[in-house]
């Protein structure tokens, strides 16, 4: 079994105050990724197994939730920044009865990731239901 930590990356906030948007895409930005887009997830949220074609980065604004890998559960919450590489197949789960609201980034500040998989949860399927 792979090493999860070997392929999928966390890093825990490191200050001392709450993060808000403005701070956690200011730590974004350090770690050298550009945000592109504020997404907020339902509570409750379920996301099947899916992958993307580019890395995907997310920066925990408020709430927490969870990715489910081959290799193990990853649970992040405000503050927290997320890396996915390109090609690693995950779920996400919010495992409670609060939005969960994230910054997506990238390295180019582009939104060019893909999704891999059927789509059952995703926002854009929920978004076009409406």
């Amino acid at each position: 079994m792979n090493n999860l930590f070997e392929t999928v990356k966390i890093f825990k906030w490191p200050h001392k105050e709450a993060p808000t948007e403005e701070s956690v895409a200011r730590e974004m930005e350090r770690l050298g990724y550009k945000v592109y887009d504020l997404q907020t997830i339902p509570p409750w949220f379920e996301r099947s197994r899916h992958a993307h074609d580019y890395d995907e980065i997310r920066g925990a604004v408020a709430g927490v939730t969870t990715f489910h890998f081959d290799a193990g559960p990853v649970t992040i919450e405000a503050g927290d920044i997320l890396l996915i590489p390109g090609g690693i197949p995950h779920a996400v789960q919010t495992h409670n009865d609060k939005p969960f609201t994230a910054y997506k980034g990238s390295t180019s500040g582009v939104r060019s990731v893909t999704e891999l998989g059927d789509g059952k949860g995703s926002l854009e399927n929920l978004q076009q239901q409406k």
